[in-house]
């Protein structure tokens, strides 16, 4: 079962080594193209720098998702991750948009690609720093359940694919002298980015749209409430959400009116407790009702 933990780690040094890795790969990919004039490589070149801002807004993000509960914020900053997935895919469609405009005009007036051995090797270089920096950041986002890391990871491994494709139409390109090749490499990723731009958009949209949590951690849920169900104790109001790295979880306990507040509390302690063994880190709020009374049932459309 996932869990969402309350107390953020602070992650900005993941978005410190993105930074660092971006404008590595922009300085590595604009030699390339420097010493090539190759269209794909310099589109290549473009998606670094894309890369660069959203490990800005990805390292500003990180900041304010990790700040605690206010008295303007009861749930924290969490959310906030959700936006920088957003920008970020608009980011994509920004550069991809520049990489096809670049390709077609390439591909209008085709031009020789010049030292294509010197700018592969420079090519590789950074595409080896892109690819062991999105493992890094998606095994934190995954250990830390953070949408901001993993979409940064995506964007980067997206990179890599890149890279390499751009690599075999250079080289095409070197071997049998087919000009057009280049540019068409460089359409070719130009809709290949805006299809991971797309996905992150959808993504982001989910989060800010209150998702609830994964199908089979809501099963777990409701199998526990249902153990729990008996002639005297009933739910309903059953419901739940993600927000950026936390998961909350409401429900309604329907208990005999007769019942003391006392024995109706140990009940639902009890409950919860045993709810936060399968689940230890999520947020979980029960609300108290009497079976008997017909108003309890007014919200029982939420299950």
């Amino acid at each position: 079962m996932q869990t969402y933990p309350h107390q953020r780690v602070d992650l900005t040094k993941f978005a410190w080594l993105s930074i660092a890795a971006a404008l590595a790969t922009i300085a590595l990919k604009t030699g390339a193209w420097w010493v090539t004039g190759s269209v794909g490589l310099l589109s290549d070149a473009a998606e670094s720098v894309v890369n660069l801002i959203a490990a800005v807004v990805a390292l500003y993000v990180l900041r304010l998702a990790a700040r605690p509960a206010d008295k303007n914020h009861h749930y924290g900053h969490t959310k906030a991750e959700y936006f920088s997935s957003g920008v970020e895919g608009i980011m994509i469609f920004i550069a991809a948009a520049a990489i096809l405009v670049f390709g077609v005009r390439r591909l209008m007036d085709p031009q020789p690609i010049e030292q294509v051995g010197l700018g592969l090797a420079i090519s590789v270089v950074a595409a080896l720093i892109n690819g062991a920096v999105a493992f890094v950041l998606m095994r934190a986002g995954h250990k830390y359940k953070s949408i901001t890391l993993r979409a940064d990871a995506k964007h980067l491994y997206t990179d890599l694919i890149t890279t390499a494709g751009v690599l075999v139409g250079v080289l095409l390109v070197g071997l049998t002298g087919w000009l057009w090749l280049d540019p068409v490499i460089a359409i070719l990723v130009g809709l290949n980015i805006l299809w991971t731009g797309w996905r992150l958009v959808m993504e982001s949209s989910s989060g800010l749209m209150d998702e609830s949590l994964p199908k089979e951690t809501n099963k777990r849920l409701k199998k526990i409430l249902a153990d729990h169900t008996s002639d005297q104790i009933a739910f309903h109001a059953f419901r739940t959400r993600v927000s950026g790295a936390r998961g909350f979880m409401e429900f309604h306990m329907l208990v005999p009116g007769w019942w003391t507040v006392q024995q109706g509390h140990d009940e639902m302690e009890n409950l919860i407790d045993l709810i936060k063994v399968e689940c230890p880190e999520l947020v979980v709020l029960g609300h108290l009702e009497p079976i008997e009374d017909p108003r309890s049932y007014e919200d029982e459309y939420l299950i």
